[in-house]
């Protein structure tokens, strides 16, 4: 990962299970991480948000369309409950910065953290 940021080479996260085990972003992330850690490179909560959003859309050239929340973009998003565990709430409690929660979504997120899915500005999905 570290070479490929040096290189400019466009990285991004997607869950096509081609090399995976999941459609679900937060799992993928969260192997990702520890995929990551045993090649000795940590990976911030940030970045992998950033891979899984502008990142991913950079390396498919659709980052002029997706990506992130600038006007005029497709609106495909997801709303998520941090605390949608126990040990989500307990860790979530105790995490004072952003990225610390970030990186709680990003190793302890699952299906019951999406709250809601917006597909082009509209609601397609609600967890009761």
């Amino acid at each position: 990962m570290k070479k490929a940021w040096q290189k400019k080479v466009k990285v991004g996260m997607g869950t096509d299970i081609g090399a995976g085990t999941t459609f679900n972003m937060l799992q993928t992330l969260n192997e990702a991480y520890k995929v990551l850690q045993l090649q000795g490179y940590r990976l911030s909560a940030y970045e992998a948000f950033y891979l899984a959003t502008l990142g991913g859309a950079k390396s498919l050239g659709l980052d002029d369309l997706i990506g992130n929340f600038l006007p005029g973009k497709e609106a495909d998003f997801v709303v998520m409950e941090p605390t949608a565990t126990p040990l989500q709430q307990l860790r979530y409690d105790n995490s004072v910065s952003l990225v610390d929660k970030l990186f709680v979504m990003m190793t302890l997120g699952d299906d019951r953290s999406i709250y809601r899915t917006y597909v082009d500005g509209r609601l397609v999905y609600e967890r009761n």
